[in-house]
């Protein structure tokens, strides 16, 4: 009997010490290194990612006077990249001041932000996806909603001091409108989401911002006409969040722009996009559909936060009148953009792109042309280019109106 008892207890204590070393190697190989990270500002809410490489537990809370947001990492070594955070915080950033990186305690690194105004934080996890690792979020939204002004009429300081390279507009004369109307400009990806990379590496978020800017002022300059841009700085929309900004601001039409990139750096020429009800046009419009709907992931959304009911609206109403009415447009948008580019392919093509369910407003998708060919590239690159592609679309939307005139309110 003693010597059962004996060998029982060195076998617990056999199995006690490979569990704590167990337990140990587990926790070493997921506690998390920080590898990148990035502040994106905008007017609406700022966004703080934290990448890395494995499991970092965390809290956050909030501290009144000053208004401040304390977001504690467990198990995340102190490194240069955490530490640089502080250094990332953007002067413009309308809700954080600043940012502070220090160890806590010896498991513990506090991250604490000085906030411009009261606060409504959101924290939630990413899983990886090319390109990035998993990443920890910090969304800072105003903890008080204040409607915006218009944001047709809104100017950032950076629009309003950067200018623009401009070329001779030869825009058809003003169209003659019953009403005004709203054009809801929305230059694809931003922030997290680079979109397509070029051959020399241009992103498609910064050349689709730059047309749009270049687009929103020729509208604003027409009468009757005012311009609302989805987004106006380099951050970050849900995709569902697009369409329903424009139903937001009542708007007549819904231009999305981007630039295409296909695995070939041949492949060339502008094409324009509708909604379809039932399936793509082509194998390469399909590709193209599921490229565009993935900048969710991409990008980086709360899904516990995504209002269903908003989704449910976009996604189910019929769309079969707003289809007829998008057709009409791209149309007239395509026949200006082969006069300065060639086309990609002769005719309107329909996918499920998410960016265009709205139900109630003519939405296009255009694909001003391939990022990943080196020489459209280089003129995507171009102020006179941008400024042509800007003024192609302008043009197609005054036919369009000239022979559809806006309904009245």
């Amino acid at each position: 009997m003693d010597s059962y008892r004996l060998r029982f207890a060195r076998t617990l204590f056999f199995l006690s010490a490979l569990l704590v070393l167990l337990t140990g190697l587990l926790a070493t190989a997921k506690a998390g290194n920080v590898i990148a990270v990035r502040s994106w500002p905008s007017e609406e809410n700022s966004r703080v990612t934290i990448e890395h490489d494995g499991i970092i537990r965390h809290r956050h809370f909030l501290l009144p006077n000053p208004n401040r947001l304390v977001m504690d990492l467990r198990d995340a070594p102190l490194n240069d990249i955490l530490k640089s955070l502080e250094n990332r915080i953007q002067p413009h950033d309308p809700f954080i001041k600043s940012a502070r990186v220090a160890q806590f305690d010896p498991q513990t690194v506090r991250v604490v932000f000085d906030l411009r105004q009261p606060v409504s934080p959101q924290v939630f996890s990413l899983d990886p996806v090319d390109p990035y690792q998993t990443r920890l979020v910090l969304d800072v939204y105003p903890k008080t909603y204040r409607k915006a002004a218009p944001a047709a009429v809104t100017r950032t300081r950076a629009q309003q001091t950067t200018p623009f390279p401009t070329t001779s507009s030869k825009t058809t004369k003003s169209v003659n409108l019953n009403r005004r109307v709203t054009i809801a400009i929305d230059p694809g990806h931003g922030g997290e989401d680079p979109g397509a990379l070029g051959y020399n590496g241009t992103k498609e978020k910064d050349v689709v911002l730059s047309i749009g800017r270049r687009l929103k002022r020729m509208v604003d300059a027409q009468p009757n006409m005012r311009a609302l841009m989805t987004r106006n700085s380099d951050f970050f929309i849900p995709l569902g969040n697009r369409p329903k900004k424009a139903r937001a601001a009542s708007a007549d039409l819904f231009i999305s722009i981007h630039a295409d990139a296909a695995a070939s750096s041949s492949a060339h020429g502008s094409s324009v996009f509708v909604l379809s009800e039932r399936g793509a046009s082509s194998a390469t419009a399909r590709t193209l559909a599921n490229r565009e709907n993935a900048s969710d992931l991409i990008g980086g959304i709360n899904i516990k936060n995504q209002d269903s009911q908003v989704a449910s609206v976009l996604v189910d109403m019929s769309v079969s009148g707003q289809i007829k009415q998008s057709m009409k447009l791209a149309n007239q948008v395509l026949r200006e953009m082969g006069k300065i580019n060639s086309l990609h392919k002769q005719q309107v093509e329909q996918a499920a792109f998410a960016v265009l369910k709205a139900p109630d407003i003519p939405s296009i998708l255009v694909e001003t042309a391939f990022i990943s060919n080196p020489d459209e590239e280089e003129k995507l690159n171009s102020a006179s280019h941008q400024e042509a592609i800007a003024n192609a679309i302008m043009t197609g939307i005054k036919s369009y109106f000239a022979q559809n005139p806006p309904h009245a309110r």
